[in-house]
């Protein structure tokens, strides 16, 4: 029997322990799509409390405390920091199983150096080591991106955002590369609340008065260009759901006129639209040599209550179940026809969809560009043990799980990663258990460039990241 989260723990062989300790523990970290605060990072932000870094903003484990039965209070009010710890540890024993148990322990390891589970009974003298070190001054934010090994950052970033955090930091001493991605969901939600209002906000950033849709597709463009100067290099997209109607310009141009004067549009109104804009973001994605990314299936904000009380991203969000084979499919081939489809990234919050993932990524692989299309990592609700096994399966079956660009932490927490620990364990158990099966050769010539490509290094190549510092360089 192992001891609790050892150094050999999710590896359940000597193969895996020596292929995730010679190949995978050490490698640094891409992480290319997350929400952190640029902000944050730039003023090197101190934390007072585990609560204020652990618990605010975090809704996997907002989600937990309300199944174990917590008061809202003591979960997003405002109650005593500590009331609210020790409410988080009378629901972390609960939550075996959870991957957020594994990841609270692997905080508390390789953080704090604390290797006692968290429980009511340890929760005070876990409060007292870990605050005791967060109030030290090599506690910042920067310090702790630092600690982890982390060379790329990929913040999640409105286009109407001035991006001016990104380009203080790229004049900064900070050695990691804090880069902008460009989510333009705002612009494509053309039924929504505030959608106007995103307009004019576009307008101003763009210094585009925007009188047609001919003048909105211009200020995107401005902006994705902008974007591109400040560094970005990856666009990313929430298709909650996925639609595709053929358009014309004139006819999206009326959709847009219409929507200008305060009216709403049809449901086939709505997909030529976002039809037609999401096909020219394409072609400025490949125009610059991005990546796009796509998320696909979530369904957001299901309790109204309590997204008028508490807004959106409070874990009230859950899968959607859409059929998403064909539309893709025509979106992607509108693109690939007029040779125009950039280095893609397609996730689903259901793993239903993880074989139709894989094999539509599969349909457009092309133009001598190893992983092109990229069959997504396990997402949000699939960032599980199961989950990730079962991407990287489908991956495996399907596909090539050898260019695979690995783990990201869609995290806006600053302890999360040790989630690419957790997968990179995981990833060295399965190709382990290959090997001693017989399945795979036990040729660490074969073996070694694999599980660091997976890890870090085809993330540096396909993200284009390579040609922008030595420092990326292993």
């Amino acid at each position: 029997m192992k001891n609790f989260m050892d150094e050999t723990f999710l590896l359940n062989s000597e193969t895996a322990e020596r292929l995730y300790n010679n190949y995978a523990k050490d490698m640094p970290i891409i992480d290319y799509h997350c929400h952190l605060s640029p902000k944050e990072i730039y003023e090197n932000k101190a934390y007072k409390t585990i609560t204020d870094i652990w618990l605010d903003g975090d809704h996997y484990k907002w989600r937990l405390m309300r199944a174990n039965g917590i008061d809202e209070n003591l979960i997003t009010g405002d109650a005593d920091p500590y009331e609210k710890f020790l409410a988080w540890a009378r629901t972390v024993p609960m939550s075996i199983g959870n991957p957020v148990y594994t990841w609270t322990h692997l905080e508390l390891q390789r953080y704090f150096n604390i290797y006692i589970a968290l429980n009511e009974d340890t929760a005070p003298e876990i409060w007292e080591r870990v605050n005791e070190q967060l109030n030290k001054e090599d506690f910042g934010v920067r310090d702790l991106i630092k600690a982890s090994n982390v060379k790329v950052i990929c913040t999640t970033d409105d286009p109407v955002d001035t991006l001016e955090y990104h380009k203080q930091l790229k004049n900064s001493d900070f050695e990691t590369h804090v880069l902008p991605s460009f989510r333009p969901d705002k612009g494509l939600e053309i039924n929504r609340e505030g959608y106007l209002s995103w307009v004019e906000k576009l307008e101003e950033a763009s210094s585009v008065s925007i009188n047609s849709y001919e003048d909105f597709l211009a200020a995107l463009d401005a902006r994705a260009k902008y974007f591109h100067e400040v560094g970005g290099r990856v666009s990313d997209h929430a298709l909650d759901e996925v639609v595709y109607e053929a358009a014309t310009m004139e006819e999206v141009s009326k959709i847009f006129k219409k929507a200008k004067s305060g009216e709403k549009v049809s449901q086939l109104e709505e997909a030529k639209y976002k039809s037609f804009t999401l096909t020219f973001l394409g072609h400025i994605y490949a125009e610059l040599g991005w990546v796009m990314q796509y998320h696909i299936s979530a369904q957001r904000n299901n309790n109204t209550k309590m997204f008028h009380k508490l807004g959106p991203d409070t874990g009230y969000d859950s899968m959607n179940d859409g059929q998403i084979a064909q539309p893709l499919c025509q979106l992607l081939n509108a693109l690939d026809q007029e040779d125009a489809l950039p280095k893609t990234v397609l996730y689903s919050l259901n793993p239903k969809d993880n074989p139709v993932l894989a094999t539509i990524a599969g349909s457009f692989q092309e133009g001598g560009v190893p992983g092109k299309m990229q069959f997504g990592t396990a997402w949000w609700f699939n960032d599980t043990k199961e989950g990730m096994l079962a991407q990287m399966k489908t991956l495996a079956d399907m596909g090539l799980l050898s260019q695979f660009i690995g783990m990201l932490t869609d995290s806006r927490s600053f302890l999360s990663y040790t989630r690419h620990e957790y997968f990179r364990r995981i990833l060295c158990d399965l190709i382990a258990t290959w090997v001693n099966n017989g399945e795979v050769p036990n040729d660490d010539e074969l073996l070694e460039p694999i599980i660091k490509g997976i890890s870090y290094k085809n993330a540096v190549q396909y993200l284009g990241f390579q040609q922008q510092s030595e420092y990326l360089k292993v």
